[in-house]
């Protein structure tokens, strides 16, 4: 057989493509750019949606910022999956003190009851473990996990509390 695989071509063509939509890359030869954004503008919303699935409290906790947050975090990075996703997004909230309470508090329960390094996928943790974040405290012991000190909340206003956007304040007493 002489010549190039016509399938190595497509499946390079079809890998750029891939990276332009949901990993930030340079569109490739012969696409429009204004439809390439909308696809990728749609697939970044499904894959805010699925993260929010998996971290509702850091979703709700960011409110109506929950959108633009996440896409301005996801622009470049490929998925991971929407649990590792959420991980390295409330991870990288913490590392600019941008991390609602009510995603402070999910981040600790997470990080008490799995081992996760950002690379690898978690694995549930054998030795109890203690975790901190914005303030919350979480334990794990004996693979039950426990939230032992809720992250700090803005100070109540004049006429009662203010809930955050997760509406934890109805929930979760200091």
């Amino acid at each position: 057989m002489t010549g190039t695989d016509p399938r190595a071509g497509l499946a390079a063509r079809q890998a750029e493509l891939v990276a332009t939509l949901v990993a930030g890359g340079p569109p490739p030869a012969g696409f429009a750019a204004g439809p390439l954004a909308a696809t990728r503008a749609a697939l970044r919303r499904k894959r805010a949606g699925e993260v929010a699935r998996h971290w509702p409290l850091l979703a709700a906790g960011l409110g109506t910022a929950w959108p633009a947050t996440f896409a301005d975090w996801a622009a470049e990075r490929p998925t991971a999956g929407s649990l590792r996703d959420g991980w390295d997004l409330a991870r990288a909230l913490r590392e600019r003190d941008a991390l609602p309470p009510a995603g402070a508090e999910e981040l600790a329960v997470r990080e008490a009851g799995l081992r996760y390094d950002g690379r690898r996928a978690p694995r549930p943790r054998r030795l109890p473990a203690v975790a901190r974040a914005g303030g919350a405290v979480a334990v794990q012991i004996a693979g039950r996990v426990r939230l032992v000190r809720p992250a700090a909340r803005p100070p109540a206003h004049v006429g009662g509390p203010e809930p955050d956007a997760a509406g934890s304040a109805t929930w979760i007493s200091d």
